[in-house]
């Protein structure tokens, strides 16, 4: 092997595939990226053995070839170098790089060992834009659990059907739901769940334009982002979380007393505000609701408290709710809409989010004395 690269391009497509090395595994090659020729591009892939990324860059390709390298050497060697161009050349199971006065030799180890690319032989394939996707797992998977003992919560759930794509994420205390019409090969229906892990990587690689196919099996889904030209230009490959996800629409209530139409960012500040004056023990700020006033307060012995008015239209009794502020801080953050609807119907009941798009978010109430 034998190219030229900007080091821009080698820096991004390195960036686009090391988070999912982890310096802490025990096979060394999983600490390498595979590095490959494809026509004027260089190819780089790496793998946990559970998320594989597989980036394509420009560059100039004299001679055809491939081996893996430290990713982590490779970036720095990347970032430090003074020179617009690096040109590696393989030497063996080592390359050397150069770019302008510097030059350095890496060693590596024979792409032959790299665990096998599988090809993904789809039973299910999706085609929607990236940005229609970005926004639905922004807008859900801070929802998904963190808890190893709740493994089929550690991941986003996806449903197909109908030529709609249902996300949902739960930690089991709140629930974010998105919907999206998609382009569809079959009519086939499918549920999987998606690691938590992969799922931020996608948000990640992820751009504003084209489109991203989905291809879902058995036990591995692969999201590929394509260019305006249709070109692919990023994969990732995962498997997916073994398990039945609990019945998600059990906890979704069937209608809610009061609704209420509030402006996004004046509450997401005041919540903001709130939550200042709260501690571990005591996470929790009041909502009290009544006649066209809404009235957050947050009160912690050792801390202090906070008070602060907003105006609404209601007109239903006085009711009060205690949440966590987090709980509430998070979807508003993900929602670009200016104007939200909360519903609710007493202390006791959970709290409803939703805009004017197919999207949902569900909160437990938090008991106070």
């Amino acid at each position: 092997m034998k190219l030229t690269i900007g080091q821009e391009e080698f820096i991004t497509g390195l960036q686009a595939v090391q988070n999912v090395v982890s310096s802490r595994s025990t096979l060394p090659i999983l600490a390498n990226v595979l590095l490959r020729t494809e026509g004027q591009n260089l190819v780089l892939t790496a793998t946990d053995l559970d998320v594989t990324i597989t980036k394509k860059v420009k560059a100039s390709v004299e001679v055809d070839g491939k081996i893996t390298l430290p990713v982590k050497k490779l970036h720095d060697i990347a970032r430090e170098t003074g020179g617009n161009q690096l040109t590696m050349e393989l030497n063996g199971d080592s390359c050397r790089i150069e770019s302008g006065a510097f030059s350095t030799r890496l060693n590596g180890l024979p792409a032959e060992e790299f665990p096998p690319l599988q090809e993904i032989e789809s039973e299910i394939n999706l085609k929607l834009e990236q940005k229609k996707i970005k926004s639905m797992l922004k807008r859900t998977v801070y929802a998904a659990s963190n808890d190893e003992n709740r493994y089929v919560l550690n991941g986003l759930y996806f449903s197909v059907k109908e030529r709609k794509l249902t996300m949902v994420a739960t930690d089991g205390r709140r629930l974010a739901l998105s919907e999206e019409e998609v382009e569809q090969e079959t009519e086939e229906s499918t549920e999987i769940i998606v690691p938590t892990k992969a799922v931020q990587e996608v948000n990640r690689l992820l751009g504003e334009e084209g489109a991203v196919e989905i291809k879902i099996t058995e036990n591995q889904a692969s999201f590929s982002a394509e260019d305006k030209e249709g070109q692919t230009t990023v994969q990732i490959v995962t498997k997916l979380v073994e398990g039945t996800y609990p019945n998600y629409k059990q906890v979704i209530p069937a209608e809610s007393k009061h609704r209420i139409s509030m402006d996004k960012e004046e509450l997401l500040h005041a919540i903001k505000r709130a939550s200042i004056m709260t501690s571990e023990k005591a996470n929790s700020v009041k909502l009290r609701f009544s006649e066209n006033n809404l009235l957050l307060t947050s009160n912690t012995p050792e801390v202090g408290e906070s008070k602060e008015t907003m105006a609404i239209n209601y007109s239903g009794e006085e009711t009060s709710i205690a949440f966590n502020p987090q709980f509430f801080i998070d979807p508003l953050t993900s929602l670009e809409e200016e104007e939200i609807y909360f519903e609710f119907t007493d202390q006791l009941s959970p709290g409803v989010i939703k805009v004017k798009q197919p999207f949902l978010y569900v909160i437990m109430p938090m008991r106070t004395t």
